[in-house]
């Protein structure tokens, strides 16, 4: 689960961007000002920082170029009512990834973080098995599995989306000729060979459960 530190002094967009984050799986710590920013990244560590700009006791700016001189390399970017180009300059120039301006659709939100972290962090691990989600293989106590374009596909999709509940349908498209049984058959296989913890929701789809 990729966590997150949210420094935002709004409080009601504070906890409608949490909420949004924690729905989508994500683990968010909030902080409200530049100190309790401070202390977060001092005492634990982070894949993604977003940062508002204008907050009490300092700017976003200003805390992520420290972090950065400091050899603080986490991904982050800002997320700020400031449009004009000097600011968008200096929080480039400070070590940000991305910006987003204020006021922002949600979905682009999400799209630019997953974006980030799979930059950032390219592979995702389950138990034994290692996930690089740019070249799209999988690999198993560091040995490269070979599914199948159909498994491989699957794989793919539950190892994307650990935790979250994967609709029938959406199975049912990946394969050349979807049906129940063959759906059992591709899940079943990636129990045996992976040891993907795969559950039925019945009725609904199934869901890689986390370890």
């Amino acid at each position: 689960m990729y966590k997150i530190l949210l420094l935002e002094d709004d409080e009601m967009l504070l906890q409608t961007i949490k909420s949004l984050l924690i729905d989508q799986n994500y683990s968010v710590t909030t902080v409200k000002n530049i100190d309790q920013a401070l202390d977060e990244t001092f005492e634990n560590s982070f894949d993604l920082y977003l940062f508002d700009i204008n907050v009490p006791f300092g700017s976003g700016i200003d805390l992520l170029k420290d972090l950065r001189d400091s050899g603080d390399k986490t991904p982050a970017f800002f997320i700020t009512a400031l449009k004009d180009i000097k600011s968008i300059s200096k929080g480039f120039d400070a070590g940000c990834d991305d910006y987003i301006k204020k006021p922002f659709d949600f979905d682009e939100l999400l799209v630019r973080i997953e974006a980030i972290l799979k930059r950032s962090n390219p592979f995702i691990k389950y138990g034994d098995i290692k996930y690089d989600q740019g070249e799209d293989r999988i690999y198993k106590d560091d040995k490269e599995i070979e599914l199948g374009e159909v498994s491989q596909s699957i794989a793919s999709l539950f190892l994307n989306n650990i935790g979250k509940i994967i609709h029938k349908e959406q199975l049912f498209d990946l394969m050349k000729k979807p049906s129940d049984v063959a759906l059992r058959v591709q899940i079943n296989k990636l129990k045996n060979e992976l040891g993907l913890n795969i559950k039925n929701i019945r009725g609904v789809g199934y869901k890689l459960e986390e370890l």
